[in-house]
């Protein structure tokens, strides 16, 4: 059995999407072991309403709740919360391969960072979402708000993070890597990503294509994009809303008048099948990169599909080996040599 542990009080909807997320993923693999931390009588008071294997679920019963307002290091040094206990769980444990939560993203970074630790050469953890593009496939944004600063070291080592996800999660043999930044031309940019894209240029063991544009997130031919934390976050919430209003306005338009509502009909299909390729939930969470082990953030609001896949996504890194393609990849790149000897 493959062990997961999840932090059942995390998110705005939990426990009762944690709870119907975990079931669905139970169901989904039989391989799979689900340790649920929380409440004990508030999280049993919620399974009761499915019927799974209990054999393959256990719940570990926590106190304290880590608040979306509450100070990160605060509440990982001091609450015995869910999301705290689940961290020391999957650091102590070596039958756990990992950690999904959809609760604060602050309190997670800082655990992950604190009590899981980093893999060895790695600067910083990132975190790296998964978005639908044009062709029907997966870009990957790394990083999207766990480093708002960051030095040319950091977003080689981004690259080479999500390149190993995207062969260990998404199955890309070679992804393509693009540096975002205002312009494709190889001096746009401020000294940051002018420095940056002459180191990936030389890097080996990563795909590197050049500079891409925002609009090239969800259209260009890039697997890969490489950002700061906070470019990427604002990209992310804008790519967010930008589908969330499409969809809108598409259901605006097609109730408008009956001649429409009766063209929407004719075109039902089309509309699922775009709406499903809009959406975010089938992706699950963000990736936590760079630490020892796999820990998947989902999104607060997370509903109980998003919590499935984001489990169901853990499961599939873990199992394709993403932290020793990592380790490998680090060992066939020395970046502090080569960007020590530019600084």
């Amino acid at each position: 059995m493959d062990k997961i542990i999840l932090d059942g009080m995390g998110g705005d909807n939990a426990p009762k999407a944690t709870c119907e997320g975990a079931v669905q993923a139970l169901r989904a693999d039989s391989n799979l072991y689900i340790i649920m931390t929380g409440r004990k009588e508030v999280l049993e008071a919620e399974l009761s309403k499915f019927k799974y294997d209990k054999s393959r679920l256990e719940i570990v019963d926590c106190p304290d709740v880590i608040d979306m307002n509450d100070s990160p290091t605060e509440a990982v040094k001091r609450k015995q919360s869910s999301l705290i206990a689940a961290y020391w769980m999957l650091k102590k444990q070596d039958d756990i391969c990992a950690l999904v939560t959809a609760g604060s993203s602050g309190a997670t970074i800082v655990g992950g960072q604190l009590i899981l630790g980093r893999i060895r050469g790695i600067k910083r953890p990132a975190l790296c979402p998964a978005l639908p593009n044009v062709r029907g496939g997966t870009t990957l944004l790394c990083d999207c708000g766990a480093n708002a600063e960051c030095k040319p070291v950091m977003l080689c080592q981004f690259a080479l993070l999500a390149s190993a996800y995207a062969q260990a999660g998404f199955n890309m043999p070679n992804p393509r890597v693009g540096l975002l930044n205002n312009g494709t031309e190889e001096h746009k940019g401020d000294p940051l990503h002018q420095e940056t894209y002459k180191y990936l240029a030389q890097m080996k063991g990563i795909n590197f294509i050049g500079n891409i544009e925002g609009r090239d997130i969800n259209y260009g031919d890039v697997d890969v994009v490489v950002t700061d934390g906070f470019t990427g976050n604002v990209a992310l919430k804008s790519v967010e809303g930008c589908a969330k209003m499409i969809l809108d306005n598409m259901k605006k338009q097609f109730t408008s008048t009956p001649a429409a509502l009766i063209g929407a009909l004719f075109m039902m299909g089309a509309i699922k099948r775009l709406k499903k390729n809009l959406d975010f939930n089938k992706y699950g969470g963000a990736l936590l990169i760079g630490l020892k082990k796999v820990v998947v953030k989902s999104h607060g609001s997370s509903k109980p599909v998003s919590i499935k896949n984001s489990i169901l996504n853990a499961l599939t890194i873990y199992r394709n080996g993403l932290i020793p393609k990592i380790e490998e990849m680090l060992s066939d790149v020395d970046l502090d040599n080569l960007i020590g000897q530019e600084e």
